[in-house]
């Protein structure tokens, strides 16, 4: 194990009925808030009410930006700052998943400069302070709302970046399990293929041959991810499953499954970006397809670790060769996605198999900035070919 700092500044508030606590625990932190959520569905499952309320009943005074897309855009993340600014706005509020809390992450790092806010993902220029974040959450999926994380796209230049520091950690996050049970069946299960490919790019990139305390850890969130998430595309108001799968989502990307690991990196997410960047796919539908091609990939140097993973996760795998349980582990994932109803192929995505060198291509940035430098555009190209 590696020498390790783990710090999460977040408060977590996590049950039944939290959500009236969003109004004390954003006054903390200022008067003047902006208010950041998604399309209607807020407003029409009632949890928009029930916050307005909160945070009128906490005497502020609150601006809004709705509107936030499933991959989050930085034209309105430039609207989002400007209304800030105009608002002066002390605390941002975040309702919603991973792309609100994203975007108004952005917002907050964005409204305490002069410069443009992709500068931040380019690396150009560096965050020096932000406006608190308090956030609501609302999905189980990214994590974002107990990381240092954020991830846009440049509408612009189809360019989608993930930047992470410090500073971006939320204030507090507010994690009521009622207020998932009004996601529908695919963003349910999109929201676990994203938990647990969090999970594996740590499990399967980290370079330390001695990790068992962070390995069963691992092992144990990717399956209860896949178990909650079955619980909840059964009964969608099965209240302890919507807790299992919202507690695995967060703890997936918390910094606490890296620590000790040494350096690790996110491959999958890499592609992914691209994929959801060019077609707009659901991020959780692009992992499915880039994960089942990245497994077969990577399982040409390291069959052994990723059929000691099955092992763990499907009880039938019973290989003593590490190709077969490689290959056995990989078919697992790709069985449970097709239950589930995810893509696993890009064909599944609309994405013909003519557009790969366009997806490679347009990797190159974000592989530069995040130093993957063994994922240049035709390392992309191979993992795709094995999506097909």
């Amino acid at each position: 194990m590696h020498n390790f700092v783990f710090h999460n500044p977040t408060k977590i508030i996590f049950g039944r009925n939290t959500m009236d606590a969003i109004g004390p625990e954003a006054r903390i932190w200022g008067q003047r808030g902006l208010l950041v959520y998604g399309q209607n569905s807020i407003k029409s499952n009632g949890i928009y009410a029930q916050v307005a309320a909160s945070l009128q009943a906490a005497g502020m005074e609150i601006a809004e930006l709705g509107g936030v897309r499933s991959n989050p855009l930085l034209s309105l993340a430039r609207e989002g700052i400007r209304l800030a600014k105009e608002h002066r706005a002390e605390v941002i509020i975040a309702v919603g998943g991973g792309s609100v809390i994203d975007t108004a992450k952005a917002i907050g790092a964005g409204a305490m400069v002069e410069h443009d806010v992709w500068k931040f993902f380019t690396g150009k220029k560096g965050i020096k302070q932000t406006l608190p974040l308090a956030t609501v959450l609302t999905l189980a999926a990214s994590g974002s709302e107990m990381n240092s994380g954020m991830v846009i796209t440049n509408d612009a230049t189809l360019e989608k970046f993930g930047f992470g520091h410090r500073l971006l950690h939320p204030k507090v996050s507010i994690l009521d399990p009622e207020a998932t049970f009004t996601v529908p069946p695919d963003y349910t299960a999109y929201g676990a293929i994203d938990a647990i490919s969090h999970v594996l790019e740590c499990y399967l990139t980290t370079t330390d041959p001695d990790t068992p305390v962070q390995d069963r850890l691992m092992e144990g969130l990717i399956e209860n991810a896949m178990t909650a998430c079955d619980r909840c595309l059964l009964d969608p108001h099965d209240y302890h499953g919507r807790a299992n799968l919202l507690w695995t989502a967060t703890l997936a990307l918390d910094g606490l499954t890296a620590a000790g690991l040494g350096r690790v990196g996110f491959p999958m997410h890499l592609i992914e970006h691209s994929l959801s960047a060019l077609y707009d796919v659901p991020h959780g539908a692009g992992l499915a397809v880039v994960m089942l091609g990245w497994l077969q990939h990577h399982a040409q140097t390291a069959a052994p670790r990723i059929a000691d993973l099955g092992k763990r996760i499907f009880p039938a795998i019973e290989a003593t060769n590490a190709n077969l349980g490689a290959a056995q582990t990989i078919d697992g994932l790709r069985r449970w996605f097709q239950r589930v109803k995810a893509p696993v192929t890009l064909g599944d995505l609309g994405i013909p198999a003519g557009d790969i060198p366009r997806i490679a291509a347009n990797s190159k940035g974000l592989a530069r900035l995040w130093r993957l430098q063994d994922y240049a555009p035709e390392r992309v190209a191979e993992v795709l070919h094995r999506c097909l």
